[in-house]
């Protein structure tokens, strides 16, 4: 399995933009794909955005298309979450999840790897 930690949370106003960062541990991080997930106070953990371990695939939860961007750089082990356009509504703790083999998985019980989270929060 790969250890995985997230950076780049923190606050910003509408309209603004984060990037989020996932960095992995492990010489195997080229076949895991990776999703985002995010959880909102009083809410269920959701799906937000994957790559498929090959990098050649990717696919967004509907209210997050056109405003982010995954994607991955297997020679720094990590993944990245571009987030423009940002709204009040994309409030969460955002997590990334490693799935071996995976491709465009949405599902989070098939991820076998998750990192702490990174707090994002979007003021009106």
């Amino acid at each position: 399995q790969v250890q995985l930690g997230e950076s780049g949370g923190g606050l910003v106003q509408a309209g603004g933009s984060l990037r989020l960062s996932c960095a992995a541990s492990g010489r195997t991080f080229s076949r895991y794909g990776v999703g985002w997930f995010r959880q909102a106070p009083g809410k269920e953990r959701e799906f937000v955005a994957v790559i498929s371990w090959s990098g050649d695939s990717t696919d967004y939860e509907d209210s997050v298309k056109g405003r982010f961007t995954i994607s991955r750089d297997n020679a720094k082990t990590t993944v990245y979450l571009q987030m423009n356009s940002l709204k009040p509504e994309d409030t969460a703790v955002y997590y990334c999840a490693a799935d071996l083999w995976g491709r465009n998985q949405v599902l989070s019980d098939e991820y076998e790897s998750w990192g702490r989270g990174t707090q994002v929060t979007v003021s009106s």
